[in-house]
């Protein structure tokens, strides 16, 4: 059973998050007000996943994600969030999420992420990554080569990459290459360690610098 603590300020949201998650099967096992309280709940308990507000007072998400992260627990950071704040996505990215979730997303995309977060992968809410590629892509070209950095790729890892940089999920990357999901799941491990790369964002971001999407 998947394990996940809370963090947001707001009880009625908090209250909503739960009920949601255990309805589906998933052990709530903690809810804190801030991020100082969620740091020291997860180091506690160790939950598979943090559900994590990006504005609560005294310490926020972001920093709260930069501790849990930098504590070593396995646990993994889903940041809940809004359009109005794109440059703590960037913030968060930074710090170690695990992935993004919009705040008005449907109870099965929240469910879904929070598998998807247990499991190793990285969800992206859709609008999220199109603004966090926009925000890439607008900056000054890399000195160092779309051919070069993907180099070490086979022509199967590039069509993967350009897959994951697109939008796709392991399942549907497995459907469109006629490809097992295990065997999907081995070529993202390989892309990500080749390229030391952290998780599949930061690979989104690196398939557009070099030039990939468009290709799988």
């Amino acid at each position: 059973m998947t394990s996940v603590v809370i963090a947001d300020d707001q009880a009625m949201v908090r209250d909503g998050l739960r009920l949601i998650l255990e309805l589906a099967g998933v052990d709530v096992i903690g809810e804190a007000v801030d991020g100082g309280e969620a740091f020291r709940l997860v180091v506690s308990l160790r939950p598979d996943v943090v559900l994590m507000d990006i504005r609560m007072p005294r310490v926020d998400g972001i920093e709260a994600t930069r501790r849990i992260v930098a504590s070593g627990v396995p646990s993994r950071v889903l940041i809940l969030t809004t359009f109005d704040l794109d440059e703590h996505v960037y913030d968060a990215l930074r710090a170690g999420a695990a992935g993004f979730l919009l705040k008005d997303a449907s109870s099965q995309r929240l469910l879904t992420a929070v598998t998807d977060t247990a499991a190793g992968e990285t969800p992206v809410a859709g609008q999220v990554l199109r603004r966090l590629v926009d925000h890439y892509v607008r900056r000054p070209p890399s000195d160092v080569s779309g051919a070069r950095l993907t180099s070490a790729l086979s022509a199967r890892e590039l069509q993967v990459l350009a897959l994951v940089a697109s939008g796709r999920s392991n399942a549907e990357i497995a459907h469109e290459l006629v490809i097992s999901l295990a065997t999907v799941k081995s070529h993202v491990r390989h892309i990500l360690a080749k390229l030391d790369l952290r998780d599949r964002v930061q690979a989104v971001v690196l398939a557009h610098e070099a030039g990939l999407v468009g290709r799988g």
